[in-house]
């Protein structure tokens, strides 16, 4: 700051004047204090909005790729081709079982589960199946239903050895010993199951003695004598005898000593053969006038209209099976009337399986519970599954059956 020079007054006495004014000027020249204000706060400013998140695009649906191999034997429809009586049985049986098969996952898309269903014509030729073992996109399914033949199982399965997804035999009751594929799932109870389980309900509610096998001398019956006579063995710790008799023109006459006359006698017939069914079942009911019969037969007597319910009902007989339908419940008179709307014709036993089995595989594949196998009842037959070593899955389930009021009814 510049400061102005002043004239000196003569008078001494202002001298105190002097001290004054140069005090304030130097306080002039100082710097100056001001008194700050209280700050005023102000409103916090709102953060930035975050910005808005970019869609995600949800996951693709699960879809669970199924292959059926079946015989549809289109080849037979080329120009100058035609069906014979057995390629248009199987032809039907294809058509049947692929018709409830997608029935059913049709029924199980309502619960929001997606499939993709692959269908191949097997022929029922070999060189055929072969060629379809090697096909990538059935390599490359989830689950593979087919071929149904044994011998087609047989080729395809030899091409399909590795440990990979399941490989579903659809109708044939053929032992997996035959195939010994690690991946193979048995739906329908080989005949060694049916033997197991009359020979579990003799030897825990009958008890007898004694067992008379009566053998027609084919060499089919073996197949069913050899598991049963394992079974009872074992199950009855070889207490029961069992007596093993070729009955030629049905005479029984050489086991009449060995017959009670007070107690149930128990009979096991593992034939097939009309003509040997035919004249020995007449032989037994005879013969039960006199010694009580209580008859074991073969599952396939259920199917056969040459033998009469009567007669297999006074001799007191069982059989087994893994193919009975109660058409009165609500779930088969469901299941038929939706059948018939959709498909415009009447659903075959081949259809009800076809139902069963796509109902079971298409809820596995959808829930990834394809490892477990479990218990399901159908509407054709029931399912309770036995992982054998080097074989497979294979259905244990088997149902025993007693003719009485002129059908067959259930025993356990």
């Amino acid at each position: 700051m510049t400061s102005v020079r002043n004239r000196l007054l003569p008078l001494s006495g202002n001298r105190w004047l002097i001290g004054l004014f140069t005090v304030l000027a130097i306080g002039a020249c100082s710097p100056k204090t001001r008194r700050i204000p209280n700050p005023v706060n102000k409103p916090a400013e709102s953060p930035a909005p975050p910005p808005a998140p970019k869609p995600v695009a949800p996951p693709a649906p699960k879809v669970s790729v199924i292959s059926l191999i079946l015989p549809f034997n289109l080849d037979h429809i080329g120009p100058g081709q035609s069906y014979t009586p057995i390629t248009l049985k199987e032809a039907r049986i294809a058509a049947d079982y692929y018709r409830g098969f997608k029935s059913a996952l049709d029924s199980l898309t309502f619960y929001g589960y997606n499939y993709k269903l692959q269908l191949f014509d097997s022929r029922d030729n070999g060189a055929q199946v072969h060629s379809l073992a090697y096909n990538p996109k059935i390599r490359a399914s989830d689950l593979i239903v087919g071929p149904v033949f044994p011998e087609d199982i047989k080729t395809f399965t030899s091409v399909l050895t590795s440990a990979r997804k399941p490989i579903v035999s659809p109708l044939s009751p053929e032992s997996p010993s035959t195939f010994k594929n690690q991946n193979l799932v048995t739906i329908n109870p080989p005949l060694d199951y049916h033997a197991w389980t009359i020979a579990r309900y003799i030897n825990d509610h009958i008890k007898p003695q004694k067992v008379f096998i009566l053998a027609s001398g084919f060499s089919d019956d073996n197949k069913y004598i050899i598991p049963f006579k394992k079974a009872l063995d074992s199950l009855s710790g070889n207490h029961i005898k069992i007596v093993t008799i070729t009955i030629v023109r049905g005479k029984l006459n050489a086991l009449l000593p060995q017959l009670a006359k007070d107690k149930q006698n128990v009979f096991v017939v593992p034939s097939t053969n009309q003509a040997f069914l035919t004249i020995t079942l007449h032989s037994l009911d005879t013969l039960n006038a006199h010694y009580p019969v209580t008859l074991f037969g073969h599952p396939n007597w259920e199917h056969f209209a040459f033998l009469k319910a009567k007669q297999l009902q006074h001799l007191r007989t069982h059989i087994t099976s893994a193919d009975n339908v109660d058409y009165r419940s609500a779930e088969t008179i469901n299941f038929i009337r939706s059948y018939r709307n959709t498909w415009h014709t009447e659903p075959s036993v081949y259809a009800l399986k076809g139902f069963d089995e796509g109902l079971y595989f298409g809820r596995l594949l959808a829930e990834n519970s394809l490892k477990n196998m479990p218990d399901f009842n159908g509407l054709h037959n029931s399912f309770h599954f036995q992982k054998i070593a080097g074989m497979g899955w294979v259905n244990t389930h088997v149902k025993l059956l007693m003719y009485s009021n002129f059908e067959l009814r259930k025993v356990e």
